[in-house]
């Protein structure tokens, strides 16, 4: 019985299998002849099918019928494919658009949220101050109507960035009554001047004023007069009259500019002369220009403002930079009817470029400034020299190893042309420890 029933199954296999390769190359037959067609419609001549094609079959109506409907469909699809590489095209350009929109969307917003963490960071830096101190050095609304041609709608305190490291000095400073008398602070301001907090934040209160106050002396006279103890508040200093400042040149000690307060005495005949080395002569230093166009200049931590006097007797105005770290340097500028100007050294000069015909500085730059500090304070210079414009540098200190290895190089980096250069050891202690001063005039070039 297993015998019969497995030779059943085995001849049905066989039939089933005989029959499916019957249909298999039927519909090959078919699938061969519908290509060739194909081939023939899209290649050969566009004749109706009954005249090209002969097939000798019962079939043929049918067959014809189909075939000329697939070509209709075929055409049709033609149509259709064009249609979609026409909307492809237009998908694609608007995808692009799309893309190229998204991307300056996503730059707005990493733009605003940069904007938003800046402005999160500096509210959050001023989160601790009074508001006083806030409204100080806070951004202000401009009224409505005005558009600057900044392109801002709000203005913004100018305020030294040190100021917002030394929030409890800050606050100090701008504690006061609204519209009463500023607190004495001269000596406390000018430190946090030198931390960096430079500008220092206005004040919406009224500095004292000297008891006594007398009218100044007027010009020239005023140029060589000591000016009355009752011009200036003297409670930050340790001398209460100029005669003291006069006095302490005889004082055993170091003072910042110690003899410069005698007017009768060195300063008297600072700049007369010109001896050749280190000594540079103003008439000679001005005969180096036509006459006439050296007008207006600036004077780098000018001590109580010799230089400029000396200018001014010659038509030429100077400002004088001076910081009031042991005496009244500023008030006394001012009352000998100089500019004085109340900056550190390492503030950026508050002139645009090219404009200064003259700037002078006499030992304040020297190598006690940091190298990287003193090289951006001559590009700062030479900014603001105008082309042909005299940079004097007056008795420079540094040691010797410095003067070839450091300081030259480096001005030379900045673009100087030399027009005089004297250098020599300092006479004084220069034999045992190998000081030396240099004077330079140095012209920034015409290009």
């Amino acid at each position: 019985m297993g015998s019969g029933d497995d030779d059943y199954p085995s001849c049905k296999r066989s039939n089933k299998t005989t029959q499916t390769n019957y249909y298999k190359l039927k519909i090959l037959l078919f699938v061969i002849l519908t290509n060739l067609l194909t081939m023939f419609i899209f290649t050969g001549p566009s004749l109706p099918i009954s005249q090209n094609l002969y097939i000798p079959s019962r079939d043929y109506t049918k067959l014809l019928h189909e075939l000329n409907t697939t070509k209709f469909q075929l055409a049709n699809s033609r149509s259709q494919i064009s249609d979609l590489q026409q909307h492809l095209k237009a998908s694609n350009i608007l995808t692009k658009s799309l893309l190229t929109q998204l991307s300056q969307l996503n730059g707005a917003i990493d733009q605003h949220s940069s904007l938003a963490a800046l402005s999160f960071g500096y509210n959050d830096l001023l989160a601790d101050l009074p508001s006083e101190a806030k409204l100080g050095i806070d951004a202000h609304k401009l009224p409505l109507g005005y558009s600057p041609r900044s392109g801002s709608n709000e203005l913004y305190s100018s305020v030294g960035g040190g100021c917002l490291r030394y929030k409890e000095e800050l606050a100090k400073y701008m504690t006061y009554k609204i519209g009463g008398e500023c607190p004495v602070d001269d000596v406390f301001a000018q430190r946090l001047i030198l931390k960096g907090c430079e500008p220092l934040p206005r004040r919406r209160c009224h500095p004292k004023s000297p008891s006594n106050y007398k009218e100044p002396t007027p010009l020239p006279k005023s140029l060589w007069t000591i000016p009355p103890d009752t011009s200036i508040i003297w409670d930050p200093y340790t001398c209460k009259s100029y005669k003291c400042l006069v006095e302490r040149k005889k004082v055993p000690g170091f003072y910042d500019c110690k003899d410069c307060f005698d007017l009768q005495g060195r300063e008297k005949s600072r700049w007369l002369f010109d001896n050749g080395g280190q000594d540079f002569g103003i008439d000679k230093v001005l005969n180096m220009k036509p006459r006439g166009t050296i007008r207006i200049g600036l004077d780098i931590g000018g001590g109580t403002g010799t230089f400029a006097a000396r200018m001014k007797e010659r038509n030429v105005t100077i400002i004088t930079t001076s910081m009031n770290l042991d005496g009244p340097f500023n008030s006394f500028i001012a009352s000998r009817g100089l500019i004085a100007m109340h900056v550190s050294v390492s503030h950026r000069l508050p002139f645009f470029e090219n404009t200064l015909d003259i700037v002078h500085s006499m030992h304040i730059l020297s190598n006690w400034i940091p190298e990287t500090m003193l090289e951006f304070t001559f590009y700062d210079i030479y900014r603001v020299l105008r082309p042909g414009g005299i940079f004097w540098l007056d008795h420079f200190f540094c040691l010797g190893s410095q003067l070839n290895a450091t300081y030259v190089p480096m001005l030379d980096r900045v673009g100087f042309k030399k027009l005089r250069w004297n250098a020599g050891m300092k006479l004084d202690r220069g034999i045992d420890k190998n000081e030396w001063y240099f004077s330079a005039l140095l012209e920034k070039p015409v290009t």
